[in-house]
């Protein structure tokens, strides 16, 4: 006999994700070939756009895995808008993502109402859209291929990561 709760459970949710991470891994040689290497383990990346008095103007919040550069949040004030700060921060993130984390590749979402044209202008391609993402907007997907900077070899890391893959939903 099974029961079915619905309270938040971070003990059941953590455990929860471990079960999918392990089944995950087991079902593709793919991840499996992942595992104890420096890109098995997502990293968070955060860039700040500080005024003079070093108030927040902006920022960009990401993550690294798996060699994707994954972008959550790219924000500038509206004061400081059309001045090249949103495209500073993300190639900025782009650069440490490729140069100092072997990412290949960078994704992120946008509504239709926020920046898909900026992404497009950063050399961002559509993969994928949600219409009614929330009811009346279109999410985007996009992805854009990382080319290394010429000359450039990333750097090795040396030692282990800590940690683990930590989704955040």
């Amino acid at each position: 006999m099974f029961r079915l709760e619905t309270e938040v459970d971070k003990e059941r949710r953590i455990l929860l994700g471990r079960r999918l991470h392990d089944d995950n891994r087991d079902g593709s040689p793919q991840l499996r070939a992942l595992h104890s290497t420096p890109a098995e383990h997502e990293l968070p990346l955060e860039i700040w756009l500080l005024d003079d008095e070093g108030a927040l103007a902006g920022g960009l919040s990401g993550r690294t895995w798996a060699h994707w550069l994954h972008v959550d949040l790219l924000w500038v004030d509206a004061r400081h808008r059309g001045l090249g700060h949103g495209a500073r921060l993300l190639a900025e993130a782009e650069r440490l993502a490729r140069d100092d984390r072997s990412c290949t590749r960078s994704r992120l979402e946008t509504w239709d109402f926020q920046a898909p044209g900026f992404y497009r202008n950063q050399g961002y391609e559509v993969v994928g859209a949600v219409e009614d993402y929330p009811p009346g907007v279109v999410e985007f997907i996009f992805v854009k291929q990382l080319e290394p900077a010429a000359g450039h070899r990333p750097r090795e890391r040396r030692g282990r990561l800590l940690g683990r893959r930590n989704r955040r939903k």
